[in-house]
């Protein structure tokens, strides 16, 4: 453990500097890191971390071939597999969710990439929602240079033109959106500021900063700005609102090593419906490929027509406490 404390005490210097001054006090900001740190450090020795450390590199590498591929604009098939509402040509999972579960299976599934991402980030998730049954599954792509000129007000906006596009192409009323990262983040401003939550049925964020995040530090742009604790613009988020109808479901993991504190990709907030479930030992890059993060995409989108209020939602392995705040 002398070696692990050593490095995040290392990075702790690092990024000290820029850290003094610009949130509250530097020793409060130094702790949380050094408490990020450690919480990374220690689920990446637990034989789950080691795997999902693992996992990691392997879908980085992945995503390095796959970037090309996701840089072209993904063609809106809105009639999916429900064109002619045939069943015969379906695997029996496919054919399931769409006798027992129509309006899950038809409403249109939107996929909101992180900063300097693209679509190819969910390569993976769209083809398991595709495989499941849902017909309609469109991952969206914002510019690359949102990373450097970008705001998240401004992404709201433009996301929910491109909604509202979705939704008159397909004849749908709402949408149910999954986004990774600041996608996530630039979803919840479309919902709970520029009421979005007429379009938005469910929102599932990966991994998303919505406490900000102390890595945001290390790159001076107006996007990444936004994304530190304290910021205008989650302060913002933060203000008391009008009742959500938005159903929220947030994914993160003790393992994030781009969310410092992981702790701050938790959504606690007094108008919005959240159920929150915490995943031990997945990065950040591979949340949209953790099969325990599909099975809450899954499980939220199909049930969020049931008219229940679910409470508590039962821990699974790899999942810590799940409630609704």
């Amino acid at each position: 453990m002398g070696d692990v404390q050593r490095w995040a005490r290392s990075l702790v210097d690092r990024v000290g500097t820029g850290l003094n001054g610009a949130v509250g006090t530097g020793a409060a900001a130094g702790r949380d890191l050094l408490d990020g740190a450690l919480g990374v450090a220690r689920a990446a020795l637990s034989p789950g971390g080691v795997r999902g450390a693992v996992v990691e590199a392997a879908w980085l590498a992945s995503r390095a071939a796959l970037y090309p591929w996701g840089v072209v604009e993904e063609q809106l098939r809105p009639e999916g597999h429900l064109r002619h509402y045939r069943t015969d040509q379906l695997s029996p999972r496919t054919r399931g969710l769409v006798v027992s579960a129509m309006d899950a299976a038809g409403t249109p599934i939107v996929l909101v990439h992180g900063i300097g991402d693209n679509r190819s980030a969910f390569a993976v998730l769209s083809g398991a929602l595709r495989r499941r049954g849902f017909g309609v599954v469109h991952a969206v792509n914002y510019s690359v240079l949102t990373a450097l000129t970008g705001d998240v007000r401004r992404s709201a906006a433009l996301l929910g033109e491109h909604l509202e596009r979705i939704c008159e192409q397909t004849g749908s009323e709402r949408v149910h959106v999954v986004g990774h990262s600041l996608g996530g983040l630039i979803a919840r401003y479309y919902v709970q500021r520029l009421h979005g939550d007429a379009r938005v049925r469910t929102l599932v964020t990966l991994g998303t900063p919505h406490g900000g995040t102390l890595s945001a530090y290390l790159f001076p742009t107006a996007l990444t700005r936004q994304l530190r604790p304290g910021s205008d613009l989650l302060s913002e988020l933060a203000e008391p609102c009008r009742p959500c109808r938005t159903r929220f479901v947030v994914v993160w993991s003790e393992m994030d090593q781009v969310v410092i504190p992981q702790r701050n990709a938790r959504l606690e907030h007094p108008s919005l419906l959240v159920e929150e479930h915490r995943i031990r030992d997945s990065g950040h890059l591979s949340l949209p490929v953790d099969r325990r993060a599909l099975q809450a995409v899954v499980t939220a989108i199909t049930r969020s027509d049931d008219g229940v209020s679910h409470g508590i939602v039962p821990a699974r392995e790899g999942f810590g406490g799940s409630g609704v705040t």
